[in-house]
């Protein structure tokens, strides 16, 4: 276990530095970035500290509830800090002042409560009967606590890939991929802690590793994402949908959409379609808007009552359909030659839409026809 916690110490230091000296100059182009890598950082420095502690005193050698006690000091404002930095990024730093009450009295109780246990037995380091309720109380308060970050992170993470999806043309997955991964194994960690953390000292070895694992996961991904384009790929998206929310409520007194407004779209997108304007990779609702001519909210109107729940629904059917066409018109063309003619980003993208909305591959749907 030594070894184990000597290695805890060196990785949560080298993630501490790699966050506050190696990418300040990346993050400073935006406040929201900025926060977030401080957050972890906060995360990152008190394990840092508390490996350091169990490393050098020994709790555990002095008994599963001590161990405990320390634990749940350090891993409370950890998770709290962790869970508000990734909270911070999915909703571009428009957190709630709850999201930040929740964590604080979480650690507030937590230390409350074994001051209380302490002073009653009258001996930190004791394994009573006050100590051992302590901990067992402030364990289902770090996972009350993290039940409720991870809900406040699902439903911000499915707000943003619909904004995602509202926006571009092209696969999102791969922006959003670190940051659903990362909230699974938040939730992995606070459904287990309250038990692992009292087991003995060959399944604590073990989760510990996941632990670690999952930190330097979340961190190395997050730099990854700081330091890419996707950082900047997303805020424009959730930039555009926050200034669309802006105009809504700016319009709130407003008659709804017309009839005569959804037919000039119409129209407009008929011709837009007939230019094949919707075959070039890589555009946005915004570009589709300028080219039409059209404001962006009646175009989202327009494709809402087509029966589109998003921009990246509906330019999915017409380019499977395109698609479909092309590969009944021309059997000799590749699936790479297909798909970039038909607006897909990649083959492997090409792929899985296609699956997707007809149920068989393109090569299962050209063999289908041909037979």
């Amino acid at each position: 276990m030594k070894e184990i916690q000597f290695s805890a110490i060196i990785l949560m230091a080298l993630l501490t530095v790699t966050l506050t000296a190696l990418l300040p100059w990346r993050v400073a182009r935006t406040g929201i970035l900025n926060r977030s890598r401080w957050l972890m950082v906060g995360c990152t420095a008190l394990l840092t500290l508390h490996f350091l502690l169990q490393y050098t005193i020994g709790f555990r050698q002095m008994g599963i509830t001590q161990a405990v006690m320390v634990n749940l000091l350090f891993f409370v404002p950890a998770s709290f800090f962790l869970s508000m930095s990734l909270l911070n990024l999915l909703r571009k730093g428009q957190t709630l002042g709850r999201d930040w009450v929740v964590g604080l009295m979480t650690w507030g109780l937590t230390i409350l409560l074994i001051v209380a246990a302490v002073i009653q037995t009258g001996d930190a380091l004791a394994d009573s009967k006050p100590m051992r309720l302590a901990d067992y109380i402030s364990g289902a308060g770090y996972c009350l606590m993290q039940f409720y970050y991870n809900y406040r992170l699902y439903t911000s993470y499915r707000r943003l890939r619909n904004a995602l999806n509202d926006y571009y043309d092209h696969d999102i997955d791969n922006l959003l991929f670190w940051m659903r991964r990362s909230i699974y194994l938040l939730v992995i960690i606070a459904t287990t802690v309250p038990l692992l953390i009292f087991s003995s000292d060959i399944i604590l070895m073990i989760y510990t590793l996941i632990i670690l694992s999952s930190l330097f996961f979340t961190v190395y991904s997050f730099v990854s994402y700081c330091i890419s384009s996707d950082s900047q790929q997303v805020e424009m998206a959730q930039l555009n949908i926050n200034e669309e929310d802006a105009k809504s409520l700016a319009r709130k007194d407003a008659p709804v959409v017309s009839e005569a407004d959804l037919q000039r779209v119409s129209q407009t997108v008929k011709e837009w379609l007939a230019s094949g304007g919707h075959l070039h990779s890589g555009i946005t609702v915004a570009t589709s808007a300028t080219e039409m001519h059209v404001p962006q909210r009646l175009l989202r109107a327009w494709y809402q009552k087509e029966g589109f729940e998003s921009y990246s629904d509906w330019l999915q059917q017409l380019r499977v359909e395109h698609a479909k066409k092309l590969l009944t018109e021309h059997p000799d063309w590749s699936l790479d030659t297909i798909a970039e003619q038909s607006g897909f980003s990649s083959r492997n993208y090409f792929h899985r839409i296609f699956l997707k909305l007809t149920g068989k591959t393109p090569s299962q749907y050209a063999s289908a026809f041909r037979n």
